[in-house]
């Protein structure tokens, strides 16, 4: 019980996505068609939040509710952060979403989605059984 305030912060949000047409993949497929740009100032909002957060917390060194320190570690670019995102746009594009609505789209009756959420946990498992022989 003590911890159905997120379950209920987590379906107000996916309601909002629900309502606001983000997650249904007619949109989405439009959007990388450049047909709708609103979905990219969407995303453009949720860079800018993010960018801002990473700072405030670099800034003010903030901890958890535990007492722990709080640390962005920095990401090395290489090429399998281009293949990465270059595969998850792909599924993005194939799907009509990426992992974050799945579940958004399984509350608002789209049962495709959960095509959806077999191959993002299976590309989980299978990236965590390959990455021991990936190259650094």
């Amino acid at each position: 019980m003590k911890h159905a305030r997120y379950l209920l912060l987590g379906a107000y949000f996916g309601l909002v996505l629900t309502k606001s047409e983000v997650v249904t993949w007619h949109k989405i497929r439009a959007m990388f068609y450049f047909r709708e740009p609103d979905l990219y100032l969407i995303i453009a909002s949720a860079i800018v939040v993010g960018m801002l957060c990473v700072w405030l917390i670099r800034r003010l060194h903030p901890r958890t509710p535990f007492g722990e320190r709080i640390e962005i570690q920095p990401t090395p670019m290489h090429k399998g952060v281009f293949y990465g995102g270059f595969l998850f746009g792909l599924g993005w594009f194939i799907t009509g979403t990426c992992p974050g609505p799945i579940y958004a789209q399984l509350g608002g009756g789209e049962m495709f989605a959960l095509f959806t959420l077999l191959g993002a946990m299976l590309g989980t498992y299978a990236f965590a059984w390959l990455q021991p022989r990936l190259p650094d």
